[in-house]
This record gives C-alpha cells, sequence and structure tokens, in this order.
C-alpha cells in the first residue's frame, strides 16, 4: 500500500449524466427517508409501548439504540468490504426487504424479548444502506460536487424523523385497536409498525432502475492490484489516524448528543408539557423536515463555498463550527419556562445537528480511496452509531432512571447529554484541521480522481 499510483484518469464527462445522476440520489434519498421512518417510529410510540409490554425507560432506550445498533454496527464492516467489490445496489435492495419486513414483526412483538430480536433485524437491514449509497455516490459526482450530493441524500435522516413523528401520531390518535386474523388484539401502536413497514417494497422496485456505476479514484499497488485486504484497510487509516480518528471521534461525540436527544424529546414534551402524540409529532416533525432540510443544504451551501475560496479543509471547518452552536441551543431548549420556548431552541438544535451531515461524509470519501470508501464508511458509522444510537438514548435513560429517579427529569438528562458531548466533539474536530490537510494533499496526489 505504500507504492501507489492513480488508477485512472477521470474527467467530468466519465461521470455520466448529471441528471441521471441526480436521479440515482432522489432514489436513495428515498432509501434513507424510509430507513430512518422505520428506525424513528419507536420515539414516538415510548409510552403506548412501556404501557403495553410493561417495560421500563432503560428497557425501552436498549430498544431504540442498544438493540438496533449492535448488529448495525457490527455486520457494517462484512457488508461494506461485500460493497467495494460487488454489486451494490442489489446489496441495498436486499437491506431494503430486510428491514421493512422487520419493522412490520415489530408490530407483532408480545414482548421486551420480541421487539428487542425485531429491531436487531431492522438494524441488520439498515446496515446495507450508507456505506454502499456513499460509495454509489462518489462514483456519480466529481470531488467537488459531492457535497451537495452527500448532502441531498442526507436529508433522508431529517425527512424520516419528521415523517415517523406526523403519520406516528395522526395514526395513534385515529386508528383504534383492531382484531388481526391469526393473531388477535393489535393496539394502535402495532398497526403503525405494520403500516411503515410497507413503503420498502416501492422503494425496492425503484431501486431497480438504478444502474451500477463504474468505480473511480482506484488505488494500485505498484503489481498493479486493486483487491485490498482487511489489514491493509487498517493500516491506510492507522497510517493516517490523526484525520480519521478526529474526524470519527468528532462525529461520535455530537451522534451521542443528537441521537440521546432525538430518542427523548417527545417524551420530554409529554411529561413536562402535557403534549399528546399528535401534538408533538405534528410539530417535531415539522421541525425536523424544516430545519433539518435547511440545515443541511445550507451547510453544503457553506462548504462549497468556503471551497471555491481555497479552504480545502471546508468539510472539516464546518463540522468544527456547527457542533460549536450545538452547546448554547442543546443546553437551553430543555431548561425553558415553555413549550414554546423550548420548541424555538429545538429547532436551531435541529438547525445545527444538521448543518455539518453532508460535509461530514464527503469530508473521509475525499481522502479514501474508491476500494476503501464502503470499508470507512462502515468503520466511521460503526463507531458513530454505536456510540450515538448505542449509548446516546441509554445515557439519557440513566440519567433520569438511576440519577435523578424521576421520570420528570428526562429534561435536564438531555441537556447534560449535549454539554458533556458536543465539547469534546468542537475539541477533536479542531485537533484534526492539520493532519486532514495533510491527508487532503495525499489524497489528491496518489489516488483522488481529478475533477
Amino acid at each position: 500500500m505504500s507504492n501507489v499510483t492513480p488508477a485512472n484518469e477521470t474527467s467530468d464527462e466519465d461521470y455520466g449524466s448529471p441528471t441521471y445522476a441526480w436521479y440515482v440520489v432522489t432514489i436513495l434519498l428515498f432509501a434513507y427517508v424510509t430507513s430512518f421512518l422505520d428506525r424513528t417510529i419507536l420515539t414516538l410510540l415510548v409510552e403506548p409501548i412501556r404501557e403495553s409490554l410493561d417495560i421500563t425507560d432503560l428497557q425501552l432506550s436498549l430498544l431504540h439504540g442498544f438493540a438496533f445498533a449492535i448488529f448495525y454496527v457490527a455486520l457494517g464492516v462484512p457488508i461494506a468490504r461485500y460493497a467495494d467489490s460487488h454489486n451494490r445496489v442489489r446489496l441495498i435492495s436486499a437491506g431494503v426487504l430486510v428491514w421493512s419486513l422487520m419493522t412490520a414483526i415489530c408490530g407483532l412483538a408480545k414482548s421486551f424479548t420480541h421487539m428487542f430480536l425485531a429491531r436487531v433485524g431492522v438494524g441488520i437491514g439498515e446496515a446495507t444502506l450508507s456505506p454502499a449509497a456513499y460509495s454509489i455516490i462518489s462514483d456519480y459526482f466529481p470531488a467537488e460536487k459531492r457535497p451537495r450530493a452527500y448532502s441531498v441524500y442526507q436529508t433522508g435522516i431529517y425527512v424520516g424523523m419528521g415523517l415517523a413523528m406526523i403519520i406516528g401520531g395522526y395514526v395513534i390518535a385515529v386508528v383504534p385497536s383492531i382484531e388481526m386474523p391469526f393473531y388477535g388484539h393489535m393496539e394502535p401502536w402495532q398497526v403503525v409498525f405494520l403500516l411503515v413497514g410497507l413503503p420498502g417494497i416501492l422503494i425496492f422496485l425503484l431501486l431497480r432502475t438504478v444502474k451500477e456505476p463504474s468505480r473511480k479514484g482506484m488505488l494500485v499497488s505498484a503489481e498493479g492490484s486493486t483487491v485490498v485486504s482487511f489489514s491493509e484497510v487498517l493500516a491506510f487509516i492507522g497510517a493516517r489516524r490523526g484525520a480519521y480518528g478526529y474526524v470519527i471521534g468528532g462525529v461520535a461525540a455530537k451522534s451521542l448528543a443528537f441521537y440521546g436527544v432525538a430518542a427523548w424529546l417527545p417524551t420530554y414534551f409529554m411529561r413536562t408539557f402535557g403534549w399528546d402524540a399528535q401534538t408533538i409529532g405534528l410539530w417535531y416533525g415539522l421541525a425536523s423536515i424544516i430545519f433539518g432540510v435547511i440545515g443541511i443544504n445550507t451547510g453544503s451551501s457553506v462548504a462549497m463555498w468556503l471551497r471555491n475560496r481555497g479552504y480545502t479543509d471546508a468539510n472539516l471547518r464546518i463540522c468544527l463550527g456547527a457542533e460549536a452552536c450545538l452547546i448554547p441551543v442543546g443546553i437551553l431548549a430543555s431548561l425553558m419556562p415553555t413549550p414554546e420556548l423550548s420548541m424555538m431552541f429545538y429547532c436551531g438544535f435541529i438547525f445545527f445537528a444538521s448543518f455539518s451531515v453532508g460535509c461530514q461524509a464527503a469530508a473521509l470519501q475525499e481522502i479514501t480511496p474508491n476500494q476503501l470508501r464502503a470499508q470507512v464508511s462502515a468503520i466511521y458509522l460503526f463507531v458513530t452509531n454505536m456510540v450515538g444510537i448505542g449509548f446516546g438514548p441509554t445515557f439519557i435513560a440513566f440519567f433520569t432512571d438511576v440519577v435523578f429517579k424521576n421520570d420528570a427529569s428526562v429534561g435536564y438528562s438531555m441537556s447534560l447529554a449535549v454539554a458533556f458531548a458536543c465539547p469534546i466533539g468542537v475539541f477533536l474536530f479542531w485537533r484534526g484541521l492539520k493532519p486532514y490537510r495533510e491527508c487532503l494533499a495525499l489524497a489528491k496526489q496518489n489516488y483522488a480522481a481529478p475533477s
């Protein structure tokens, strides 16, 4: 791996039709929306699930976080190795079917164990999506256009979360308990899971229209081989640990705060201000969609503006600034005396959390050769999702259940999560600026496809 040469000389024309490239991003966006709809719907259903299955906040946090994350992150690397050498579109298609089916099965759960196993299945299916999607997008867009493409794809986070809140709140309010053949009585929250699993069928059919792109920016050994072992992947990252470590660590810190807050925000408004599921679902859903979409696209635009003015590390600068802004709004949001003020601050929290999302992905893809991109993405997602999804909700539940010993203190626990995690993220991003610039120079010299 030490002796490398550019694998291919490419130009803008080699990326094919820009119209088709954006079509591909749109289909991947639909898939991402569906995945976040399926993984997030549990957030709004905390109270009816807790009552129906007779479980605690801590057990619920495990359903929302650890159960989903354990196989999502464990299978990420082997799936990504497959994606770096096989058909990525087919891989995503199979994953869509798995996570949609397992989401529907969540609606059949009659115990904590049943629900836990179904959530594990959702995580297994969703592990196929983002590493392969990042790699596909990199092969459809030149470097200077990738932040915008990644940002559009990752608006799926906020649109999916928003739709989960709006749809879930509405269905809970209007759908009665029903009797199902061969199963029996189903409560409204169970019907919600069945309904949100259905869109996966449409996404699967749309993915059949997506072409697997040719691979660009390959790393080539002195012997002319493009095959890279996993030990070589780890050696590559280890040699550049100053860049990869600080970037991934900074995102992980933000993820702990963001996913922790996102998991418990509806519950906070219900317990603190007495809002019902439909009300918080509507307002939180609209806030996620509006401010998430605005934030992520504004962040990519600012990154492109900085890049055009000579800041090669623009993507990482955006990550640093956005995480710094999260600290005051995230701490104060759960300390406001009225629900209106609290929601206003949470709109700011969503805006700044989304601001750097596209830049995070672009920053890593920019310093990584093609046949390592899905694997690097998987390692990145392994760390950030294990910390964020795996421990974020549980971090807050621990303080609520064990430290404060009061369900009404969930807001204080949310503020503590932000105060703990986000300053660490700011420090890590700041420390990563110099080694990141050094890795950018190496990438441009050795394996970056000319843009």
